[in-house]
């Protein structure tokens, strides 16, 4: 089976959003095979379904001086960050029934546990707690949606994120734990691409899919509608 992956630089949370919902659309009426969207963006603050308005710390002011917005999603869970040098993916991927979302949050932990462990980070699960943990800190975080059996919302990778935002909030409703990254752990700044290339290899060995690429531009144009995905897509 393939799976299409589009590395799109950095969007917009809004704009993420609009594209998710449009591909999943398209996904759940199988105009499109499933897909992996990559990407960073910009200084957000972002709250789920159980969000409590305690855990966001900044004042609107505070948050309007530091250049962080605020957006609500459907997604699951509570009060996250995103924002650059942090590896965002999301994954668009036919997975059927409720029963199916445990197996899917464990594969994509494992895609996330495989990538760190590629860089010498020991990370691990921490037992009900969504996400990749080192020790008692978050280094990935998860949050999901499941629509019509197809995925959305994903995955967050602390790479090289600037992790003094984070500071502004209660990451998921979490007062006892913390945040990390892997440029913090390993002591020297991670650039993005090689962890993105063991992303994608390491989806593509848990999820037992052949990856493809499809450029970026091509992606957006198709979530607007602009253009049909091409067929070659879908030959092999």
């Amino acid at each position: 089976m393939k799976c299409l992956v589009a590395e799109l630089g950095i969007i917009d949370y809004q704009s993420a959003l609009d594209l998710q919902m449009n591909l999943v659309t398209m996904r759940a009426e199988s105009k499109l095979p499933d897909m992996l969207l990559l990407l960073e963006h910009p200084h957000v603050y972002t709250v789920g379904r159980r969000f409590d308005s305690s855990h966001l710390v900044l004042t609107d002011e505070e948050m309007e001086m530091k250049g962080v917005k605020l957006f609500h999603s459907d997604r699951g869970g509570e009060i996250t960050y995103h924002g650059p040098g942090q590896l965002v993916g999301y994954p668009i991927i036919e997975i059927g029934g409720i029963s199916m979302i445990k197996y899917y949050l464990r594969n994509l932990e494992e895609v996330l546990l495989r990538t760190v462990r590629d860089f010498g980070i020991d990370a691990d699960r921490l037992p009900g707690y969504p996400g990749v943990w080192f020790g008692l800190e978050k280094l990935g975080a998860i949050g999901l949606r499941v629509s019509r059996g197809v995925t959305k919302h994903g995955f967050a990778l602390n790479v090289a994120t600037d992790l003094c935002y984070f500071d502004g909030i209660i990451p998921c409703g979490l007062r006892d734990k913390g945040v990390t990254s892997l440029s913090k752990l390993l002591g020297l700044e991670v650039p993005l691409e090689p962890v993105r290339s063991r992303v994608i290899e390491n989806f593509g060995r848990v999820f037992h899919v052949d990856m493809v690429p499809i450029p970026g531009e091509e992606i957006l144009k198709v979530g607007l509608g602009e253009i049909p995905i091409n067929k070659e897509y879908y030959a092999g």
